[in-house]
Formats: structure tokens, C-alpha cells, sequence
């Protein structure tokens, strides 16, 4: 397989986050989406692949990490400052729990932004991305 034929040929993987933990997941997930896996890895080239996370919501964090780990976000307002722990960001959107971890383990330049577009995540089981044939990635617990 030349160079050109593997950044042209995407392939696409399911992870089935249902009891895994989170940081070790998005490390797994981070990589395949650079394309730290194939053998044609080139850090300032996309040739990584499609990830799509299904049952986002029942995600594990480690050790106090579910009360103790805040999230903030700014309104663009003067004061306008929010936070929120784990546990209330889990409760209400879970596939933003996966994404902003992936996003930190991901190298802060415009690459990034767009192999956050090739990750896919769901809260519960089902995906509408059957038609692309994903294989099961398999992470560890």
C-alpha cells in the first residue's frame, strides 16, 4: 500500500464504552485518530481513522474523580464563569464528557479540530453509521 492509498483509505471503528474508564479510553481513542497505529504516521498529516463511541453514558472515572473534577466554560458574558462536576456533566450530556477528554489528549493546533470531526459519540447503544461497516476496537477496562 503506497502513502497516498493509506491517507486515502479510512477505516472505522465502534468502542463500546460501557464500563470502561474514561482517561484510559481516550488515550486509545486519541491515537487511532491521529493514526498513531499504521505504519505511514506523519505528525502534521491526518492519516488517522474514524471512531465512533456508543453507550458514552455509562463511563467510568477513577478514584474521587466523579465529585472532584470540574469542568468550567465561559458565556463570553462579564462574570459569566460556570462550572460543573463529573457527575453533573455525565448525567446531562455524556458524549461531552468523552469528547473534551479526547480533545485534551489531542495536539492543540488547527490538525486537531479537524481529526475532532472524525470522532463519532453516542450516549446509549445504537450508532447510524451501520452503511461504513466499523470493526470493534477493543480497549481495555
Amino acid at each position: 500500500m503506497t502513502r497516498e492509498e493509506a491517507l486515502t483509505q479510512r477505516r472505522w471503528y465502534v468502542i463500546d464504552a460501557q464500563g470502561k474508564i474514561l482517561g484510559r479510553m481516550a488515550t486509545e481513542i486519541a491515537k487511532v485518530l491521529r493514526g498513531k497505529h499504521k505504519p505511514v504516521f506523519t505528525p502534521n498529516q491526518d492519516t488517522g481513522d474514524f471512531v465512533i463511541v456508543v453507550n458514552a453514558k455509562g463511563i467510568k472515572l477513577t478514584g474521587a474523580k466523579l465529585d472532584q473534577k470540574i469542568y468550567y466554560r465561559h458565556t463570553d458574558y462579564p462574570g459569566g464563569i460556570r462550572q460543573r462536576t463529573a457527575a453533573e456533566l455525565l448525567e446531562e450530556k455524556p458524549e461531552e464528557l468523552v469528547r473534551l477528554a479526547v480533545k485534551g489528549m489531542l495536539p492543540k493546533n488547527r490538525l486537531s479540530r479537524h481529526l475532532a470531526t472524525k470522532l463519532k459519540i453516542y450516549a446509549g447503544p445504537d450508532h447510524p453509521h451501520a452503511a461504513q461497516m466499523p470493526q470493534l476496537l477493543a480497549v481495555e477496562a
